[in-house]
């Protein structure tokens, strides 16, 4: 899947604000990640597969001010990326003295359809 990187300029003029814009973009459907840059704070940067930047600039403009889409980018994949596909196997030992070590394996696995909802 190709990552998109969307920049929304929003005018945010207290901490509320800005909270309420990080859970909104942070609540929109694909989004991995939510950041506020820029020198004056009022850029939001979403990271996420298949955001749709038209509607998430609509609900920041109806809940916290107005918004303009300032850039919308496509990440490259990285090594990163690639390393997850094929994931490695981790060996734990306890620390306990007096039992017997054995070996704990774990095994990393990735989902490859992440929802954003957090409770199970």
């Amino acid at each position: 899947m190709v990552q998109k990187k969307l920049v929304i300029k929003v005018q945010m003029t207290c901490d509320k604000c800005k909270t309420k814009a990080l859970k909104l973009a942070a609540g929109a459907e694909g989004v991995t990640s939510v950041a506020i840059e820029g020198e004056d704070k009022s850029l939001v940067v979403v990271i996420g597969d298949e955001v749709d930047s038209v509607c998430l600039t609509r609900s920041l403009r109806k809940k916290v001010g107005y918004a303009t889409i300032v850039s919308v980018a496509q990440l490259e994949e990285s090594d990163e990326k690639k390393d997850e596909d094929n994931p490695t196997t981790t060996i734990c030992y306890s620390g306990y003295g007096q039992y017997p070590q054995c070996p704990s394996y774990y095994r990393v696995v990735s989902d490859p359809w992440p929802s954003n909802c957090f409770f199970m």
